[in-house]
């Protein structure tokens, strides 16, 4: 019996393993970032010298002989960008986590790995042992218990001593991985990242803004975040990157991603309502995400870049026309978490004002103001101002988007609004 005590004793570590080796290379699964899918019949403009168009949007391509001909066959599709944040997410990956990208995740996947196998180990012989010692010595007629010793050297000095091994090992290569995780390089590509109830906004250094974040292939970002309400927490699995985003101070994360794709990003922090709704591009009217959440692109290196990104998308905000402009904005800004444009109320009031632009209406203070340019663009920046009539319980749930839009943008969203009063 002790014979077979001791085989087991061998094996089950050797089998866990072997376990966790076959979990590593397991086959990767597919994962959609929601249900908003890009059409495989949808038209991307490209072609040598043209500016890709926005959603609907039209922009001249080529020559300006081809303006004509792309106005004849009507709106074009999404533009190209958009097109790369509507595939499906990349989850490929072990049973554990999706298989990173990040050049500086080997440290932190290492670790993981070497504390899990750790922790199966030990717990498989510590059990072992107990049930097998339990067994043992187990109390049986015709056998008298025998005294148990009061110290041992040896015994002693083996638990001290490889406890401590491994512990100093783990803080060695932990504290090691955790330098090179919050030291960015000096050559590092800056972006702003603004987290809001319930979006983000990610600033370029060109200015060009977005609600989904990408980045260059190669290159390392370093993102330098702040909350506009409540707190948040940045996280990309596939980047091993996770941090807190505070209001009214600024934190910071950095990565080197290694593969293009497009890629999840959440946020790990319960921030209210729609916390797991961040970025949703879609909403229907009982307020339920139907289109995706929020993603990471990764632009490769060749082909359609980083750099195109920057410039088309600086070129389709500029081109665009203030209504088109303003409805773009009214997804990218997460306007549509809280308002409608169907004429039902959500959170805040509908923006479907028809009938009554131009007229007074009434304030929850009892007071009147007109519905025109000047109450919207109030209602934007300074949203506490004035609520309308039956919202005054509500008052502080709109964040101030003063400093967020630029006059355009503003201006778009004006427009928009009043578009809708038809």
């Amino acid at each position: 019996m002790k014979a077979v005590v001791r085989r087991l004793l061998w094996i089950a570590p050797l089998t866990v393993a072997l376990a966790l080796v076959a979990t590593a290379h397991a086959q990767p699964v597919a994962a959609s970032a929601g249900s908003a899918d890009a059409g495989s019949g949808s038209a991307v403009a490209a072609g040598s010298g043209s500016a890709d168009a926005g959603s609907g949007s039209a922009v001249a391509a080529g020559s300006g002989s081809a303006a004509p001909a792309a106005a004849a066959k009507g709106p074009i599709g999404p533009a190209w960008y958009d097109v790369e944040a509507n595939k499906p997410v990349e989850e490929y990956g072990t049973f554990w986590m999706p298989k990173a990208v990040n050049a500086e995740a080997d440290d932190s996947d290492m670790m993981f790995y070497a504390v899990l196998a750790l922790s199966v180990f030990f717990f498989v012989a510590i059990a072992a042992l107990v049930v097998y010692f339990t067994w043992k010595y187990r109390h049986r007629p015709g056998h008298k218990s025998e005294p148990s010793p009061s110290h041992h050297d040896v015994l002693e000095i083996t638990w001290t001593v490889i406890p401590t091994i491994i512990v100093v090992f783990l803080f060695y290569y932990g504290w090691r991985s955790y330098i090179r995780v919050v030291t960015p390089p000096t050559s590092a590509v800056e972006i702003n990242v603004v987290a809001r109830q319930w979006g983000w906004t990610f600033t370029h250094s060109n200015g060009v803004q977005d609600s989904d974040l990408h980045v260059p292939v190669k290159t390392p970002v370093r993102l330098v975040m702040t909350s506009q309400d409540v707190l948040h927490s940045f996280y990309i699995p596939v980047m091993r990157i996770k941090q807190d985003i505070i209001p009214r101070r600024y934190t910071y994360a950095w990565f080197y991603a290694e593969t293009p794709g497009t890629y999840r990003l959440n946020c790990a922090e319960y921030c209210g309502t729609d916390h797991s709704q961040m970025g949703c591009t879609k909403k229907a009217d009982n307020g339920e995400c139907i289109g995706r959440r929020a993603v990471v692109v990764v632009e490769p290196d060749h082909g359609k870049t980083y750099k195109d990104y920057l410039d088309d998308k600086l070129a389709e905000t500029s081109n665009m026309p203030p209504a088109e402009l303003g409805a773009k904005m009214y997804e990218k800004k997460g306007c549509n978490a809280c308002h409608t444009v169907d004429g039902s109320d959500r959170v805040g009031p509908t923006w479907k004002v028809a009938g009554e632009w131009g007229k007074p209406f009434k304030l929850s203070d009892g007071s009147s103001a007109p519905m025109d340019e000047n109450y919207i663009r109030e209602s934007i920046l300074t949203p506490n101002a004035k609520a309308r009539d039956g919202f005054g319980g509500k008052l502080g749930q709109m964040p101030s988007f003063e400093g967020q839009l630029k006059d355009k943008e503003l201006a778009g969203l004006i427009a928009y609004i009043k578009s809708l009063k038809q």
